[in-house]
């Protein structure tokens, strides 16, 4: 295995028993990492797997590729729930819909089943660990990577120490430009050394990001960035009944502008 902890190959196998042994499903090259996909999942185009963080052990993903998909979007979770949250889920349903697939994966702490986040740098090595994945599992989808609050945050923090060449562009489902209703800009610092176009989807109720401060970080960045404002919607993109609309709408929503997005 190379020194970085990244290993140039995948074997996929199914584990559903056979038999006597795993049923081999797909040999993608010569090698050493092997990841779990789930039978039942697989025929639903869904795959359960594992990859490798250097120094951090294995961690689980799930990767939905729906049968059209235009491009592929690794999906961080956010720092107090894991990908199987049902926000998540359901926007990767959503999403598989709109023709865009999604590998969404586990963090070390939240594998292992600890509530505080990993270092910053072991979150950037599990993005970059992520995203090597990704290009082996779909290499004909371009690559996007983002997630929600805290997962979107490492996510342009890997970017923008060069972790993710693959990576044509950066999604944000709620960035968190700060703790709540504790105003400030510095998480947004290094967002100018991102080289990548960027889509911000915030609600009008996150108490993470005072839309007065993000407005003019965007606009500074240029036209790598789009900035869209869901009214009434909160840090989690739960809307209030006086909206007209219900959480499954806003998620709709939302897959639709990341799947517009992605395609220009």
């Amino acid at each position: 295995m190379e020194a970085d902890g990244y290993c140039p190959s995948l074997l996929l196998f199914s584990t559903r028993r056979e038999e006597k042994n795993f049923r081999p499903l797909s040999l993608l090259a010569d090698g050493c990492r092997l990841l779990a996909v789930s039978y039942a999942s697989e025929m639903a185009g869904e795959k359960e797997l594992t990859f490798g963080v250097p120094g951090a052990g294995e961690v689980s993903a799930v990767l939905v590729r729906p049968e059209k998909a235009h491009s592929l979007l690794l999906l961080a979770h956010g720092a107090g729930a894991g990908m199987h949250h049902p926000f998540l889920a359901a926007l990767a349903d959503e999403l598989a819909a709109a023709g865009v697939a999604t590998l969404r994966y586990q963090f070390p702490y939240t594998q292992q089943r600890r509530k505080v986040p990993d270092r910053p740098a072991v979150l950037t090595a599990t993005v970059q660990a992520a995203a090597n994945t990704a290009v082996q599992l779909a290499p004909d989808l371009p690559l996007f990577a983002g997630g929600k609050s805290m997962g979107g945050r490492m996510t342009s923090q890997a970017e923008a120490e060069g972790l993710l060449p693959a990576v044509k562009g950066l999604v944000f489902f709620g960035f968190p430009l700060h703790p709540p209703n504790q105003p400030g800009t510095k998480r947004a610092d290094h967002l100018g050394k991102v080289t990548v176009p960027m889509l911000f989807l915030q609600g009008t109720r996150d108490v993470f990001a005072d839309l007065t401060l993000l407005r003019p970080i965007c606009k500074k960045l240029g036209n790598r960035v789009t900035l869209l404002v869901t009214e009434g919607a909160d840090h989690s993109f739960r809307v209030p009944k006086s909206s007209g609309k219900t959480d499954s709408d806003m998620l709709r929503e939302l897959a639709q502008a990341t799947a517009s997005w992605t395609k220009e």
